[in-house]
């Protein structure tokens, strides 16, 4: 005895199944390219691999606690669903239980708030003795990178002297390939760097995303942290609160090199200081056209991501 042919409508559902199947996993595959990073940047500083760390262990939780709660719910949804007209035995109290996700869900926040202090503790710790000491100032729309025991200032600015410029009245005058490097903030790999953040006018944000940090460049009050960043590289900047007309332009860099080839590139720059018409005290020598040595390997920071 042959089976009866398939409807029309039950042969339209089995061929839309593959599909289905394939909009659903196309995503996922894709979507765990990811997964081993956790959508995150590793943390190219010490620091900010320590946090890196607390986001993976928060993630992890997350997951678990979500993931368990997911089956419970499916479980008393098909286990528990109604099967007949008999109303099953009703029961208001179970304490054993109500005990367990009370005091599960207070034990785990406890447990992620130690680790919270502990983390912003390390990324808030600043030594006695740094290796470097940066004046990093914002303006609109720019920055500027002050080495005071060197007497090396580097600054540059997004906005146009000329009345005149390729976006309007007052535009930038730099090109697109300016804007999206911007002035660099150059230090020692795998040395402490101490930078004491300041706003000349209003309300700016030093962010750095791939060192995990953002901190607020606020007019007149003094902003200190310190970086290590153990690998050479050059990390994209910004600005990352809205400060004016031009606050998408206001990008940076922060290029970390060897000590020795640190040492060069400060020699190089006190010596352009020193020769310059005035002295390196000058006021119109205290600004230098910044660069980004060419000879920076990025390829180490990107694999320690």
């Amino acid at each position: 005895m042959t089976a009866p042919p398939l409807r029309p409508a039950a042969t339209g559902r089995l061929r839309r199944w593959p599909l289905a199947v394939v909009a659903v996993a196309l995503p996922v595959l894709l979507g765990a390219c990811q997964v081993p990073h956790f959508y995150a940047f590793r943390g190219a500083t010490t620091q900010g691999h320590d946090e890196f760390l607390l986001y993976a262990g928060t993630f992890i939780a997350a997951i678990v606690v979500g993931g368990f709660t997911g089956v419970l719910i499916l479980w008393a949804v098909f286990r528990y669903r109604r099967r007949s007209e008999d109303m099953p035995r009703q029961f208001q109290y179970h304490i054993p239980l109500e005990l367990t996700y009370t005091i599960v869900p207070i034990i785990i926040v406890l447990v992620l708030f130690a680790f919270t202090v502990v983390t912003e503790n390390k990324m808030d710790l600043v030594v006695d003795h740094p290796d470097l000491v940066v004046n990093v100032y914002a303006f609109q729309w720019g920055w500027e990178f002050d080495y005071p025991n060197h007497v090396v200032v580097r600054a540059e600015t997004t906005s146009d002297p000329d009345p005149v410029g390729p976006a309007g009245p007052g535009g930038p005058s730099c090109s697109p390939a300016a804007w999206c490097q911007g002035p660099g903030l150059v230090m020692p790999a795998g040395q402490t760097t101490r930078i004491q953040l300041r706003s000349k006018d209003t309300i700016h944000g030093f962010y750095v995303p791939e060192f995990n940090f953002s901190r607020y460049a606020q007019p007149g009050v003094l902003n200190e942290f310190d970086f290590t960043v153990p690998h050479s590289g050059v990390y994209r900047a910004q600005c990352a609160q809205f400060c004016g007309l031009y606050h998408s332009l206001m990008l940076f860099h922060v290029v970390a090199m060897p000590p020795a080839q640190f040492r060069a590139w400060l020699s190089r720059e006190q010596s352009s200081a020193n020769t310059s018409v005035g002295g390196p005290n000058s006021p119109q020598n205290q600004t230098t056209t910044p660069t980004t040595p060419s000879t920076v390997n990025n390829t180490a920071a990107r694999s320690s991501r």
